[in-house]
Formats: structure tokens, C-alpha cells, sequence
């Protein structure tokens, strides 16, 4: 059975300073740093979560971003490529052209030279009738 003796309260009266002395050097700056690291703990996570949500917003604006560059890349293509069919379009109607009128002019260089030459027979063959009738009334 426990005792009661002066002794027991001398070491309650010993404890109890020794609790309130640790308590104001140890208990109380262990207890302000727990507090502290749990707050810079907090702080951190909150800061990573606002810092993985600029992420997403800097990644969703990079994807938008891309997504419009791609779209304008496809409208200059698009529209180069019409620049390029009516450039080619423009070049095979001059080249027609060009072949229209060479065929034309060489169509009316050959009558021309078809007249030169049917002239010219002509005037040969009335110089071999005059001939044929001059060799005929001597004969």
C-alpha cells in the first residue's frame, strides 16, 4: 500500500516545478516549432497547389496557343495553295495563248506561202501553155 509521507509531497512539490520549468523551456518552444512547421508545411502545399495551378492554366493557354498557330498555319497553306493554282492557272491560259497564236500565225504563214506558190505555179503554167501552144502553131 502506498505511503503518505512528507517525502511524497516534496517529490509531488518537485515534480510539479520540474513540469512547470520544463514546460516554459522545453514543452513550449518544442510546441511553437511543431506549430511553425506545420504552418510552413501548409504555406508549401499551398504554394505547390496554386504553382500546379498556373501550371495547367500556362499549359491549357500553350495548347489554345497551338491550336490557333496550327489553324492559321492551315488557312496560309490553304491560301497559298489557291494563290498557286491560279498562278498556274494563269500560266497554262498565257501558254495556250501563246500556242493559239503561234499555231494561228503559222496557219497564215503556210497560206501565204500556199498563194506564193500556187501564184507562182500559175505563172509557170501559163508560161509552159504559151510555150505548148507556141511549139504547137510552129509544129
Amino acid at each position: 500500500m502506498l505511503e503518505f509521507n512528507n517525502w511524497f509531497f516534496v517529490l509531488m512539490i518537485q515534480f510539479f516545478i520540474l513540469m512547470f520549468i520544463l514546460n516554459a523551456i522545453l514543452f513550449k518552444p518544442m510546441m511553437e516549432l511543431f506549430r511553425q512547421r506545420d504552418q510552413m508545411t501548409k504555406g508549401a502545399l499551398e504554394e505547390a497547389r496554386l504553382m500546379n495551378e498556373k501550371k495547367e492554366q500556362a499549359v491549357a493557354q500553350m495548347n489554345a496557343e497551338f491550336v490557333n498557330a496550327k489553324t492559321q498555319a492551315k488557312q496560309i497553306i490553304n491560301s497559298l495553295r489557291e494563290e498557286a493554282l491560279a498562278y498556274q492557272k494563269e500560266v497554262i491560259s498565257s501558254a495556250e495563248k501563246e500556242a493559239v497564236q503561234m499555231i494561228e500565225k503559222a496557219r497564215a504563214e503556210i497560206k501565204a506561202e500556199t498563194e506564193k506558190v500556187r501564184a507562182m505555179l500559175r505563172q509557170e503554167v501559163e508560161r509552159l501553155s504559151e510555150e505548148i501552144v507556141n511549139k504547137l502553131v510552129k509544129a
